[in-house]
């Protein structure tokens, strides 16, 4: 049987804490970080869209993919 979720509540029966069980605990930490990783590459990819819109804009030359592998293979 699974144990329920408790909260402690203040004087005032304002909800302040949660108790759950851990395994729930390590599912819901599981799917934050999975989360949190995947807003981070989507940021990412925001980000350098941003800057190839700005490059655009200001003619600047941006490094091909081409470029990055070669340079990395070194």
């Amino acid at each position: 049987m699974a144990t329920p979720i408790q909260f402690i509540i203040d004087n005032e029966g304002h909800k302040k804490s949660v108790i759950v069980p851990f395994e729930q605990w390590e599912e819901l930490n599981k799917k934050y970080e999975k989360l949190s990783n995947k807003v981070q590459i989507l940021t990412g990819i925001q980000d350098a869209l941003k800057e190839v819109e700005q490059a655009r804009k200001s003619g600047k030359k941006l490094q091909t993919l081409t470029d990055f592998l070669d340079e990395s293979r070194d």
